[in-house]
């Protein structure tokens, strides 16, 4: 890109910034509300994002993210009343979505299912179980409010309130930036994504490889999906996750499966849905534009970057292949 280019780019960029200032300006929204919410909204979509992008790095696809977080953010409520704590709430998430990932891991691996139908068919099971755990737990299927105490603590900082665990989030990203590629685990994963054949004659075990990041992804996902009620919202209800699961798989198709570009991809979608949540609440907005089309905002914004992105990422050989010794 040659310098007049460049200097284009940055005051078509720095004109749009501008712009944008001043419609949030027009709306009445302060520049540390909408970081707060893009914050919350980006935490649960890069937990699982780089979780999947583990995943799909050693060959295994899981698109059952969504019902991962529906599922896990019951479990999670559950567990936080139960233990009368939310960082409990958050484990019991986390343990409930490794027990879901291994599951779909062990059908992937051992009965080599189609992984695509196997995780459509989790989200449309979870879509039926979550109505029936409401109403079994709390007999009641709509909603269910939690008292106060149960919610994660946040910190109180100059830039807002912030949670630890979006701060977790992105300690996890560069954690697992740093399996990948500073460690010999890393170089494994990779390697059963490419050739699974060249890392069995090695005399590693494929299949161990590919239930322990199913395993760990479906971990990251459970977490991200307790966060939604017990870190962020501060209700259940049965729709909670809103096709947010889908939108991890976007992030993970717009990185590329890099866990540092997929937190990059969840804060640009987290922060378009906490635009969309922040001006859909607006005194002046919601009265004069429908709750339901400002909604549409993060799942426009999804469709377009992943348009633009689809053509150009480069995936593992054997993804969504299951591996059999011959």
């Amino acid at each position: 890109m040659t310098a007049r280019r460049r200097a284009g780019t940055a005051l078509l960029v720095a004109g749009a910034v501008a712009l944008f200032a001043s419609l949030l300006q027009r709306l009445g929204l302060g520049p540390i509300s909408l970081l707060e919410a893009g914050l919350l909204a980006m935490t649960p979509l890069a937990l699982a994002a780089v979780g999947e992008c583990l995943n799909e790095k050693a060959g295994v696809v899981n698109i059952g993210l969504e019902g991962i977080f529906m599922i896990s953010a019951v479990a999670g409520v559950w567990t936080a009343e139960v233990f009368s704590s939310g960082l409990a709430g958050l484990a019991g998430g986390g343990l409930v979505g490794a027990l879901v990932g291994a599951a779909l891991g062990a059908i992937s691996v051992y009965g080599r299912a189609d992984q695509i139908i196997a995780g459509m068919g989790l989200n449309i099971f979870a879509l039926g179980f979550i109505p029936f755990l409401l109403i079994s737990l709390w007999a009641f299927p709509g909603i269910h409010l939690f008292p106060n105490e149960l919610m994660v603590p946040r910190w109180f900082t100059p830039l807002g309130q912030i949670s630890p665990v979006t701060v977790g989030a992105v300690a996890v990203a560069v954690l697992a930036h740093l399996l990948l590629h500073r460690t010999v685990l890393g170089f494994r994963i990779k390697a059963v994504g490419e050739r699974p054949e060249a890392v069995d004659v090695a005399g590693l075990r494929v299949d161990r490889l590919r239930l322990f990041t199913s395993t760990l992804g479906g971990a990251l996902a459970g977490i991200g999906g307790a966060f939604l009620p017990l870190g962020w919202f501060g209700a259940l209800v049965k729709e909670i996750s809103a096709g947010r699961g889908f939108i991890a798989l976007a992030c993970v198709v717009f990185a590329g499966l890099e866990p540092m570009l997929a937190l990059g991809a969840a804060l640009l979608f987290g922060f378009a849905d906490g635009f969309a949540s922040a001006v859909a609440v607006t005194p002046g907005v919601k009265e004069r534009i429908p709750f339901y089309f400002v909604s549409m905002i993060p799942y426009i914004t999804t469709l377009v970057v992943v348009a633009l992105v689809i053509g150009q990422r480069r995936f593992p050989r054997t993804v969504g292949r299951p591996y059999a010794r011959e």
